[in-house]
């Protein structure tokens, strides 16, 4: 196969179905591609997970196997469980670096213990609008400054273990009020506030030694009115590559897209125009996969950069500089295994941060909760980004810790308190909420159910940024399984 060839299969990182290597993925393995992306569909156990991986790699040795494992909301490594580690936003709230760092080597050892050595995290946008459907708990928090010391001890711990970080979004996913996977984001920022907010995070990431960064399908019309962030040389390599001196972050190493697959791409120019678009803006790989998962979309995209470079549209030389990149961060993860090798076990380290991550208010008089309870889940929908197949809450700890107890689920068509009452009869209420400021109808739910019943517990799993409520209030900032074992101790201690 041609070195052009070989180069436009390189900067790929498709993503597959299945809990085992199809044929042709382990194919285009052997003509060049270098990586490969994994979701939860992917996964049934670490066991499982390593024996898929040593697949890959017997196949081609030095193969980047990619995850999005943020931890918290977003887990692929425990898609079906939920994940033994707290969110961002947890640890911020925590702020303790060294907690932060440790967070992040423990969840790094894990992954390389399965073979995955590059992870698509942490996230560094700053969460400056709390109506911000898709970032949310998965920010660290709204200040620029903690968000960058925390993003900084995340890079340095993921990679102390040998699992390369890939910070995202950049330049800044936190003030959109539109979720990217379904529509183009507009952020009307000034460059002013830019520079000093969205880009704080990015520099500490960059100089914390980052090995990738991943660009997002956002419009900021201050640094290029035209194009998303993802397509736009301004912002890849006006900015990001762009030495500090000139007023870039001057980085160097691997620059990857968001999935390309997403609506803020995909609908408007279309996934092999935006991939060829990228490169030659400066990303170097193409993640595509998280929907489109097959041979089919993997040769379209390899066909149309070479088409590309051969129609002038996309210079020979951007695609085989894209691939270096590529192929250098595989030769450090290569030589990664030393760190990995001492990475001491730390299985408690999530559950402690979660721990220390909840926030409190007792009314006076609040009576401890010894019976068992009716757990009242609100649940609003998914974003895709964390997505529906991760169970979440306090009712599967609070039945262990409290025998009898029963969940029900309430959604926007359900949610009034009168079938809460119903359903609950003498027994207490935990209700347990998400991003209760972000949905009407779960406040106005929430807000009967307290009237009527005061000794209602109250569980804030998502954003805490609607005044306490209820005769016990938790914000555990996340909706990861140790945070609800956090919070049931408390329930079941109260």
């Amino acid at each position: 196969m041609d070195t052009l060839t070989q180069d436009a299969l390189t900067v790929l990182q498709p993503g597959f179905t299945g809990t085992t290597a199809p044929g042709w993925l382990l194919r285009r393995l052997g003509e060049g591609l270098a990586a490969v992306g994994l979701f939860g569909r992917n996964i049934a156990s670490p066991e499982q997970l390593a024996a898929l991986t040593a697949q890959l790699r017997a196949e081609r040795e030095d193969v980047l196997v990619a995850i999005d494992e943020e931890g918290g909301d977003v887990t692929r490594l425990e898609v079906r469980t939920g994940s033994s580690f707290p969110g961002n936003l947890a640890l911020g709230t925590v702020d303790d670096t060294a907690l932060t760092r440790a967070v992040a080597r423990e969840l790094g050892r894990r992954l390389a213990t399965c073979g995955v050595n590059l992870n698509w995290a942490p996230s560094a946008d700053v969460n400056s609008d709390p109506d911000n459907p898709v970032i949310g708990v998965r920010s660290f928090g709204a200040d620029p400054h903690l968000v960058a010391r925390h993003t900084a001890a995340y890079v340095e711990g993921l990679q102390s273990a040998g699992v390369a970080a890939c910070t995202k979004h950049f330049p800044g996913h936190g003030d959109t009020a539109v979720d990217s996977h379904h529509d183009l984001p507009r952020i009307d920022a000034d460059l002013t506030t830019l520079h000093a907010r969205e880009l704080v995070p990015f520099r500490a990431a960059v100089a914390a030694g980052t090995k990738a960064v991943m660009s997002a399908h956002i419009l900021l019309p201050a640094l290029d009115p035209v194009l998303p962030a993802t397509l736009s040389p301004v912002a890849l390599h006006g900015l990001l590559r762009a030495p500090v001196t000139r007023g870039g972050l001057g980085f160097d190493g691997l620059i990857v897209t968001d999935g390309m697959e997403m609506q803020a791409i995909a609908a408007t120019y279309g996934i092999e125009r935006g991939s060829v678009m990228a490169l030659a803006a400066g990303a170097d790989a193409i993640c595509v996969g998280g929907g489109l998962a097959d041979e089919e979309t993997v040769l379209r995209l390899r066909d149309a950069l070479v088409a590309a470079v051969r129609g002038g549209e996309l210079a020979e030389s951007r695609l085989a500089d894209a691939a270096a990149r590529v192929r250098s961060l595989a030769a450090w993860t290569s030589g990664a295994g030393a760190a990995r090798e001492g990475a001491a076990p730390a299985p408690e380290v999530g559950l402690e941060a979660a721990r220390r991550a909840l926030r409190v208010t007792a009314s006076p008089g609040c009576a401890p909760l010894s019976a068992p309870v009716h757990v009242a889940a609100f649940t609003p929908l998914a974003n895709i980004a964390v997505g529906d197949e991760t169970p979440w809450g306090v009712g599967a700890e609070l039945v262990r810790l409290l025998p009898g107890t029963e969940t029900g689920t309430y959604g926007p068509g359900s949610a009034g308190a009168e079938a809460v009452l119903a359903a609950a009869g003498e027994r207490r209420v935990v209700a347990v909420v998400r991003d209760v400021h972000r949905h009407p109808w779960m406040a106005r739910a929430l807000g009967a159910l307290v009237a009527a019943r005061p000794d209602t517990v109250v569980v804030e799993m998502g954003l805490n940024e609607a005044p306490p409520t209820g005769a016990l209030h938790i914000a555990t900032h996340g909706a990861a399984r140790v945070c609800g074992l956090a919070a049931a101790e408390v329930i079941a201690e109260a």
